[in-house]
């Protein structure tokens, strides 16, 4: 079993600063991307922020510039901070990773359940 499990998200007003953590455990041999994405009402899933291993990152346009992904490879952990919140940034965040759970095992792609991030005065 492998878990992804968010904390951070809740209510922001407009201007503010967000910081969501993620944390992975369970059966896992090995990460190779951790971040974020999110899917607002009636959109599509988006990326926000990914991060490798070797600390290669990338953006989605509505994060760049106002967003830094993080990673604690011992801990396997995934930390995003995004500032200058709009409120069209409201959404759910979902962690993702993609991960093998032994040395001889594919990699698979893993997503946690969601935390809430309402920006609104």
């Amino acid at each position: 079993q492998v878990q992804l499990v968010e904390s951070g998200g809740g209510l922001v007003q407009p201007g503010g600063s967000l910081r969501l953590s993620c944390a992975a455990s369970g059966s896992i041999f090995s990460i190779n991307t951790m971040g974020w994405f999110r899917q607002a009402p009636g959109k599509q899933r988006e990326l926000v922020a990914i991060i490798t291993s070797g600390g290669s990152t990338n953006y989605g346009d509505s994060a760049k510039g106002r967003s830094t992904v993080s990673r604690d490879n011992a801990k396997n952990t995934v930390v995003l901070q995004m500032n200058s919140l709009k409120p069209e940034d409201t959404a759910p965040y979902y962690c993702y990773a993609v991960l093998r759970r032994t040395e001889v095992s594919p990699w698979n792609a893993y997503w946690g359940q969601g935390t809430q991030v309402t920006v609104s005065s």
